[in-house]
């Protein structure tokens, strides 16, 4: 008998602990109007900014500047090996004075047939000749002095300076290389206007269309603060990018003290929508291909209900259906609650009694 009831005992079901009850934080919805809008990430560039390189080619023979220097409008950026280029203008300053002899030498035969022809010592066909010579030796002289001008230019074109002020962005070529002529040096952002340059889906470009040239239409949040700047659409690209199939935008930030290349948000404020409610990220969940929050009911229950996102600033979902005034929304603790789960709200240190954690959601614009 003794071993038969250890066996039944060994067999019986165990008890189920209880489930315990959770602790959540809550919020209540309260009715209004939210402002929307919609963010876009942007990059600081210059309005101007121009790859540079020389006109002729040659051995890099020196680059002074590196990429975040301030240079000013002149400065010597970088060299080419000048030594050929001087031999080529030295041939033709030789060329220039080879011509000049030859021009002066038809210039003295001409004036001597001419006093022979009026002495009928020869005759008209003659001096006609010595005229077209030296009108030949005239031309001659004119297009080695053209020739011996562009080498001297040419010559010139092995130092490389700044067209105007601004900051190299970058670096192209170095030192030893031999560069064609064309061939980008360094990258130079002139001083000057700035602009926010992001990228749009295609299905936003109209918005963005209707907004080009509007004074202070958009604002430009910079990564890391809060201070916003006005900022004017002034181009929108023609064609989607091939790959990304997104349109440039550049947005006039005037004269805003950021940084080439800062990062920064460009928000968009949308038309204000009756009965939008701006919860916390936190307080959305995914049930069935389609979001849900969590509502508190009056039994310290929980429920699970369905929601429209009309979007997201942020930290904070926008919620355009699903909720009324009244609701209590469960912001923190979501990912650990069932269905008809008993819970209790979180109280803060110092807190006494079964109050809500956090403040009532608010759907007014900021």
């Amino acid at each position: 008998m003794s071993l038969g009831g250890l066996w039944l005992s060994g067999c019986a079901p165990k008890e189920v602990a209880p489930e315990p009850v959770r602790a959540v934080r809550t919020l209540k919805v309260e009715s209004g109007t939210a402002q929307l809008e919609r963010d876009y990430a942007a990059e600081i560039k210059a309005r101007t900014e121009s790859r540079l390189g020389f006109r002729v080619g040659g051995k890099l023979l020196a680059r002074p500047v590196n990429a975040g220097d301030a240079v000013r409008a002149g400065q010597v950026l970088a060299q080419l090996d000048p030594q050929d280029l001087r031999l080529g203008q030295e041939a033709a300053q030789a060329g220039v004075a080879a011509a000049q002899v030859q021009f002066e030498l038809a210039v003295a035969d001409f004036k001597r047939y001419q006093d022979l022809r009026a002495q009928n010592f020869i005759s008209a066909a003659e001096l006609e000749r010595r005229e077209t010579t030296l009108k030949a030796a005239k031309a001659q002289l004119e297009q080695v002095k053209a020739q011996a001008g562009v080498q001297i230019n040419q010559t010139s074109y092995s130092s490389l300076n700044a067209p105007a002020s601004g900051v190299i962005t970058a670096v192209e070529a170095e030192p030893g290389q031999v560069l064609a002529a064309g061939t980008p040096v360094v990258r130079l952002a002139l001083d000057g206007p700035r602009d926010a340059v992001f990228a749009v889906p295609e299905d936003r470009v109209n918005e963005l269309r209707a907004l080009l040239n509007r004074s202070g239409a958009v604002r430009v949040v910079p990564w890391g603060s809060q201070e916003a700047v006005p900022a004017t659409v002034h181009e929108i690209a023609a064609a989607a990018d091939p790959v990304t199939r997104t349109f440039s935008v550049k947005a006039d930030i005037g004269s805003a003290a950021l940084r080439l290349g800062q990062t920064a948000t460009v928000r968009i404020a949308q038309s204000g929508r009756a009965g939008v409610v701006r919860l916390p990220l936190t307080a959305l969940v995914e049930h069935k291909n389609q979001s849900a929050v969590w509502l508190l009911e009056g039994a310290m229950k929980v429920r699970l209900h369905p929601v429209t996102v009309a979007g997201a600033e942020g930290n904070t979902v926008l919620v355009s259906a699903g909720l009324s005034a009244g609701d209590e929304v469960v912001t923190a603790g979501t990912h650990l609650l069932t269905p008809g789960q008993t819970v209790r709200r979180y109280l803060e240190r110092g807190q006494v009694g079964d109050v809500p954690a956090s403040a009532p959601a608010s759907a007014a614009s900021r």
